[in-house]
Protein backbone atom coordinates (compact mmCIF):
# COMPACT_ATOMS: atom_id res chain seq x y z
CA UNK A 1 0.00 0.00 0.00
CA UNK A 2 2.81 2.43 0.79
CA UNK A 3 5.97 2.52 -1.28
CA UNK A 4 9.41 3.50 0.03
CA UNK A 5 9.23 7.03 -1.39
CA UNK A 6 5.81 7.76 0.11
CA UNK A 7 6.74 6.41 3.55
CA UNK A 8 8.83 9.51 4.22
CA UNK A 9 5.69 11.63 4.24
CA UNK A 10 3.23 9.06 5.65
CA UNK A 11 1.43 9.85 8.90
CA UNK A 12 0.33 6.81 10.88
CA UNK A 13 -2.40 8.86 12.56
CA UNK A 14 -4.14 9.12 9.19
CA UNK A 15 -4.59 5.35 9.17
CA UNK A 16 -6.10 5.49 12.65
CA UNK A 17 -8.40 8.23 11.40
CA UNK A 18 -9.34 6.15 8.35
CA UNK A 19 -10.19 3.19 10.59
CA UNK A 20 -12.41 5.31 12.85
CA UNK A 21 -14.35 6.87 9.98
CA UNK A 22 -14.76 3.48 8.30
CA UNK A 23 -16.18 1.94 11.47
CA UNK A 24 -18.38 4.87 12.48
CA UNK A 25 -19.55 5.80 8.95
CA UNK A 26 -19.79 9.34 10.31
CA UNK A 27 -17.18 12.12 10.56
CA UNK A 28 -18.65 13.60 13.75
CA UNK A 29 -18.77 10.27 15.59
CA UNK A 30 -15.25 9.42 14.43
CA UNK A 31 -14.08 12.81 15.72
CA UNK A 32 -15.68 12.21 19.13
CA UNK A 33 -14.12 8.75 19.31
CA UNK A 34 -10.65 10.17 18.53
CA UNK A 35 -11.11 13.24 20.76
CA UNK A 36 -10.68 15.51 17.74
CA UNK A 37 -12.83 18.21 16.17
CA UNK A 38 -14.89 17.35 13.12
CA UNK A 39 -12.86 19.85 11.11
CA UNK A 40 -9.63 18.13 12.14
CA UNK A 41 -10.99 14.80 10.93
CA UNK A 42 -12.15 16.36 7.66
CA UNK A 43 -8.71 17.93 7.18
CA UNK A 44 -7.03 14.59 7.88
CA UNK A 45 -9.29 12.85 5.38
CA UNK A 46 -8.32 15.45 2.81
CA UNK A 47 -4.64 14.67 3.35
CA UNK A 48 -5.31 10.94 3.16
CA UNK A 49 -7.35 11.33 -0.03
CA UNK A 50 -4.51 13.24 -1.64
CA UNK A 51 -1.97 10.71 -0.43
CA UNK A 52 -3.96 7.71 -1.74
CA UNK A 53 -5.42 9.47 -4.78
CA UNK A 54 -9.02 8.45 -4.02
CA UNK A 55 -12.04 10.13 -2.35
CA UNK A 56 -12.18 7.15 0.10
CA UNK A 57 -15.56 8.25 1.53
CA UNK A 58 -18.66 9.77 -0.05
CA UNK A 59 -21.10 11.93 1.89
CA UNK A 60 -24.71 10.80 2.43
CA UNK A 61 -27.58 12.37 4.40
CA UNK A 62 -26.78 10.01 7.29
CA UNK A 63 -22.98 10.22 7.22
CA UNK A 64 -20.42 8.74 4.85
CA UNK A 65 -19.95 5.52 2.93
CA UNK A 66 -16.63 4.12 1.72
CA UNK A 67 -15.77 4.05 -1.95
CA UNK A 68 -14.73 0.80 -3.60
CA UNK A 69 -11.10 1.78 -2.98
CA UNK A 70 -11.94 2.57 0.63
CA UNK A 71 -13.37 -0.91 1.11
CA UNK A 72 -10.30 -2.44 -0.54
CA UNK A 73 -8.12 -0.64 1.99
CA UNK A 74 -10.14 -1.77 5.03
CA UNK A 75 -8.40 -5.11 5.49
CA UNK A 76 -4.78 -4.01 4.82
CA UNK A 77 -5.18 -0.95 7.07
CA UNK A 78 -6.64 -3.13 9.83
CA UNK A 79 -3.71 -5.52 9.33
CA UNK A 80 -1.15 -2.69 9.58
CA UNK A 81 -2.72 -1.19 12.69
CA UNK A 82 -3.15 -4.58 14.38
CA UNK A 83 0.55 -5.33 13.87
CA UNK A 84 1.57 -1.94 15.20
CA UNK A 85 -0.72 -2.31 18.20
CA UNK A 86 0.76 -5.74 18.82
CA UNK A 87 4.28 -4.26 18.84
CA UNK A 88 3.22 -1.42 21.14
CA UNK A 89 1.41 -3.78 23.49
CA UNK A 90 4.63 -5.70 24.17
CA UNK A 91 5.89 -2.63 25.99
CA UNK A 92 2.69 -2.41 28.04
CA UNK A 93 1.18 -5.93 28.21
CA UNK A 94 -2.57 -6.32 28.46
CA UNK A 95 -3.60 -6.87 32.07
CA UNK A 96 -7.29 -7.75 32.38
CA UNK A 97 -7.25 -6.97 36.09
CA UNK A 98 -6.47 -3.29 35.41
CA UNK A 99 -7.75 -2.80 31.85
CA UNK A 100 -10.60 -0.38 31.19
CA UNK A 101 -11.09 -1.30 27.53
CA UNK A 102 -14.46 -1.74 25.84
CA UNK A 103 -15.03 -4.61 23.42
CA UNK A 104 -17.95 -5.05 21.02
CA UNK A 105 -19.53 -8.48 20.55
CA UNK A 106 -22.15 -9.15 17.89
CA UNK A 107 -24.67 -11.97 18.30
CA UNK A 108 -28.36 -12.79 17.90
CA UNK A 109 -30.09 -12.14 21.21
CA UNK A 110 -31.09 -15.79 21.25
CA UNK A 111 -27.38 -16.50 21.71
CA UNK A 112 -26.21 -13.51 23.75
CA UNK A 113 -29.01 -14.08 26.26
CA UNK A 114 -27.74 -17.64 26.73
CA UNK A 115 -24.01 -17.01 27.20
CA UNK A 116 -23.90 -13.56 28.80
CA UNK A 117 -24.84 -14.47 32.40
CA UNK A 118 -21.92 -16.82 32.91
CA UNK A 119 -19.56 -14.80 30.72
CA UNK A 120 -20.22 -11.54 32.55
CA UNK A 121 -19.80 -13.22 35.93
CA UNK A 122 -16.39 -14.54 34.86
CA UNK A 123 -15.48 -11.15 33.38
CA UNK A 124 -16.34 -9.38 36.64
CA UNK A 125 -13.88 -11.63 38.45
CA UNK A 126 -11.03 -11.49 35.94
CA UNK A 127 -11.48 -8.06 34.32
CA UNK A 128 -13.75 -5.90 36.48
CA UNK A 129 -12.90 -2.70 34.59
CA UNK A 130 -13.56 -4.13 31.12
CA UNK A 131 -16.79 -3.03 29.43
CA UNK A 132 -18.78 -4.88 26.78
CA UNK A 133 -21.07 -3.61 24.04
CA UNK A 134 -23.42 -6.21 22.55
CA UNK A 135 -24.80 -5.70 19.04
CA UNK A 136 -27.86 -7.55 17.79
CA UNK A 137 -27.13 -9.35 14.52
CA UNK A 138 -29.29 -11.75 12.52
CA UNK A 139 -28.87 -13.38 9.10
CA UNK A 140 -30.43 -11.83 6.01
CA UNK A 141 -31.87 -13.81 3.08
CA UNK A 142 -29.36 -12.42 0.59
CA UNK A 143 -26.15 -12.57 2.63
CA UNK A 144 -26.90 -14.88 5.59
CA UNK A 145 -24.08 -13.95 7.99
CA UNK A 146 -22.13 -11.99 5.36
CA UNK A 147 -22.94 -8.66 7.01
CA UNK A 148 -21.45 -9.87 10.30
CA UNK A 149 -18.30 -10.98 8.47
CA UNK A 150 -18.03 -7.57 6.79
CA UNK A 151 -18.48 -5.75 10.10
CA UNK A 152 -15.72 -7.83 11.68
CA UNK A 153 -13.35 -7.02 8.85
CA UNK A 154 -14.22 -3.32 9.10
CA UNK A 155 -13.58 -3.53 12.87
CA UNK A 156 -17.12 -2.36 13.57
CA UNK A 157 -17.17 -5.14 16.14
CA UNK A 158 -14.48 -7.30 17.71
CA UNK A 159 -16.10 -10.74 17.89
CA UNK A 160 -19.19 -12.29 16.31
CA UNK A 161 -20.99 -15.24 17.88
CA UNK A 162 -23.13 -16.93 15.24
CA UNK A 163 -24.54 -20.37 14.38
CA UNK A 164 -22.56 -21.29 11.29
CA UNK A 165 -20.22 -23.93 9.92
CA UNK A 166 -19.06 -21.68 7.07
CA UNK A 167 -16.16 -19.75 8.61
CA UNK A 168 -13.59 -18.25 6.19
CA UNK A 169 -10.01 -19.40 6.77
CA UNK A 170 -8.93 -15.85 7.59
CA UNK A 171 -10.98 -16.02 10.82
CA UNK A 172 -10.15 -17.65 14.14
CA UNK A 173 -13.03 -19.64 15.59
CA UNK A 174 -14.12 -21.30 18.83
CA UNK A 175 -17.09 -23.64 19.20
CA UNK A 176 -19.16 -22.53 22.19
CA UNK A 177 -22.08 -24.96 22.15
CA UNK A 178 -24.52 -26.87 19.96
CA UNK A 179 -28.10 -25.67 19.59
CA UNK A 180 -31.35 -26.95 18.16
CA UNK A 181 -34.91 -25.63 18.08
CA UNK A 182 -38.10 -26.44 19.97
CA UNK A 183 -41.66 -25.23 19.47
CA UNK A 184 -42.46 -22.52 22.02
CA UNK A 185 -45.95 -21.44 23.09
CA UNK A 186 -47.79 -19.90 26.01
CA UNK A 187 -48.50 -22.15 28.96
CA UNK A 188 -51.80 -23.96 28.41
CA UNK A 189 -51.71 -23.60 24.63
CA UNK A 190 -53.80 -26.39 23.00
CA UNK A 191 -50.95 -27.33 20.66
CA UNK A 192 -48.97 -28.62 23.65
CA UNK A 193 -51.56 -31.35 24.29
CA UNK A 194 -51.37 -32.71 20.73
CA UNK A 195 -48.20 -31.53 18.95
CA UNK A 196 -48.71 -33.33 15.64
CA UNK A 197 -47.38 -32.16 12.29
CA UNK A 198 -50.88 -31.55 10.94
CA UNK A 199 -51.84 -29.36 13.93
CA UNK A 200 -48.48 -27.61 13.71
CA UNK A 201 -49.24 -26.54 10.13
CA UNK A 202 -52.74 -25.43 11.13
CA UNK A 203 -51.42 -23.03 13.77
CA UNK A 204 -50.52 -19.37 13.27
CA UNK A 205 -46.76 -18.91 13.53
CA UNK A 206 -44.29 -16.24 14.60
CA UNK A 207 -40.85 -16.03 12.97
CA UNK A 208 -37.84 -14.05 14.16
CA UNK A 209 -36.52 -12.12 11.16
CA UNK A 210 -34.49 -8.93 11.11
CA UNK A 211 -35.66 -8.03 7.60
CA UNK A 212 -39.26 -9.20 7.92
CA UNK A 213 -38.71 -12.08 5.51
CA UNK A 214 -41.12 -14.80 6.61
CA UNK A 215 -39.45 -17.83 5.01
CA UNK A 216 -36.90 -19.75 7.05
CA UNK A 217 -35.33 -23.14 7.71
CA UNK A 218 -38.57 -24.50 9.23
CA UNK A 219 -40.39 -23.77 5.97
CA UNK A 220 -37.68 -25.55 4.00
CA UNK A 221 -38.11 -28.61 6.19
CA UNK A 222 -41.89 -28.48 5.80
CA UNK A 223 -41.63 -28.14 2.01
CA UNK A 224 -39.57 -31.33 1.82
CA UNK A 225 -42.57 -33.16 3.28
CA UNK A 226 -45.15 -31.35 1.16
CA UNK A 227 -46.42 -29.08 3.93
CA UNK A 228 -46.61 -25.35 4.51
CA UNK A 229 -47.67 -23.00 7.33
CA UNK A 230 -49.00 -19.49 7.87
CA UNK A 231 -46.54 -16.92 9.20
CA UNK A 232 -48.89 -14.48 10.94
CA UNK A 233 -46.13 -12.29 12.42
CA UNK A 234 -42.41 -11.62 12.15
CA UNK A 235 -40.47 -9.81 14.90
CA UNK A 236 -36.84 -8.62 14.88
CA UNK A 237 -35.52 -10.44 17.97
CA UNK A 238 -36.01 -13.49 20.16
CA UNK A 239 -36.89 -11.71 23.41
CA UNK A 240 -39.77 -9.93 21.70
CA UNK A 241 -40.85 -13.30 20.33
CA UNK A 242 -41.15 -14.66 23.87
CA UNK A 243 -43.15 -11.64 25.00
CA UNK A 244 -45.57 -11.92 22.06
CA UNK A 245 -46.24 -15.65 22.19
CA UNK A 246 -46.78 -15.38 25.96
CA UNK A 247 -49.85 -13.20 25.29
CA UNK A 248 -51.19 -14.77 22.07
CA UNK A 249 -51.97 -18.10 20.44
CA UNK A 250 -48.98 -17.80 18.12
CA UNK A 251 -46.35 -20.51 18.29
CA UNK A 252 -42.71 -20.24 17.25
CA UNK A 253 -39.63 -22.37 16.65
CA UNK A 254 -37.03 -20.93 19.04
CA UNK A 255 -33.58 -22.05 20.28
CA UNK A 256 -33.90 -24.74 22.93
CA UNK A 257 -31.37 -23.33 25.40
CA UNK A 258 -32.78 -19.82 25.02
CA UNK A 259 -36.31 -20.98 25.85
CA UNK A 260 -35.07 -23.13 28.75
CA UNK A 261 -33.30 -20.12 30.30
CA UNK A 262 -35.83 -17.37 29.67
CA UNK A 263 -39.21 -18.91 28.82
CA UNK A 264 -40.28 -19.43 32.43
CA UNK A 265 -40.39 -15.73 33.30
CA UNK A 266 -42.75 -15.14 30.35
CA UNK A 267 -44.94 -18.15 31.05
CA UNK A 268 -43.70 -19.78 27.85
CA UNK A 269 -43.23 -23.56 27.55
CA UNK A 270 -41.90 -25.73 24.76
CA UNK A 271 -42.31 -29.10 23.12
CA UNK A 272 -40.32 -31.11 20.60
CA UNK A 273 -40.82 -30.14 16.97
CA UNK A 274 -43.05 -32.61 15.05
CA UNK A 275 -40.62 -32.50 12.11
CA UNK A 276 -36.83 -32.73 11.75
CA UNK A 277 -35.16 -29.34 12.21
CA UNK A 278 -31.55 -28.33 11.68
CA UNK A 279 -29.03 -28.36 14.53
CA UNK A 280 -26.56 -25.50 14.75
CA UNK A 281 -23.03 -25.20 16.10
CA UNK A 282 -22.57 -21.81 17.74
CA UNK A 283 -19.13 -20.33 17.13
CA UNK A 284 -17.22 -17.24 18.23
CA UNK A 285 -15.24 -15.84 15.30
CA UNK A 286 -12.77 -12.98 14.90
CA UNK A 287 -10.25 -11.99 12.20
CA UNK A 288 -6.98 -13.83 12.69
CA UNK A 289 -5.04 -10.61 12.17
CA UNK A 290 -7.00 -8.98 15.00
CA UNK A 291 -5.91 -11.76 17.34
CA UNK A 292 -2.49 -10.13 17.50
CA UNK A 293 -4.20 -7.75 19.92
CA UNK A 294 -3.50 -9.50 23.23
CA UNK A 295 -6.58 -7.99 24.85
CA UNK A 296 -8.89 -9.26 22.12
CA UNK A 297 -7.17 -12.66 22.17
CA UNK A 298 -7.74 -12.86 25.94
CA UNK A 299 -11.43 -12.04 25.56
CA UNK A 300 -11.87 -14.41 22.62
CA UNK A 301 -10.27 -17.32 24.47
CA UNK A 302 -12.35 -16.53 27.54
CA UNK A 303 -15.55 -16.98 25.54
CA UNK A 304 -14.67 -20.65 25.27
CA UNK A 305 -15.74 -20.99 28.90
CA UNK A 306 -19.03 -19.17 28.38
CA UNK A 307 -21.24 -22.23 28.46
CA UNK A 308 -25.02 -21.86 28.51
CA UNK A 309 -26.57 -21.71 31.96
CA UNK A 310 -29.12 -24.46 32.39
CA UNK A 311 -32.70 -23.27 32.62
CA UNK A 312 -35.48 -24.84 34.64
CA UNK A 313 -37.67 -27.33 32.82
CA UNK A 314 -41.40 -26.93 32.39
CA UNK A 315 -43.63 -29.97 32.10
CA UNK A 316 -43.66 -29.47 28.32
CA UNK A 317 -40.05 -28.52 27.89
CA UNK A 318 -37.52 -31.29 27.14
CA UNK A 319 -34.70 -28.75 27.46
Amino acid sequence: MLNQIDLSRADLNLLVLFEAVLEERHVGRAAARLNLSASAVSHGLGRLRQFLNDPLFLRTPKGVVPTARGMELAEPVADILARIRSVVSTADPFDPATSTRRFTIGAPDGISAVILPQFLAALQRAGPGIDISVRQILPTPARLWGSAIADLEARAMDIAIIPTDDVPARFAERVLYDEDFVIAMRKGHPFGAEPTLERFCAMQHLVVSLTGDAHGFVDRSLAKQGYSRRIALTVPNFMLALAVIAETDLISALPRKFVAMHGRRFGVVSTEAPLPLDRFRVRAIAPRVAMMDSGLAWLFNGLGGAKPVAGKKSKHSPA
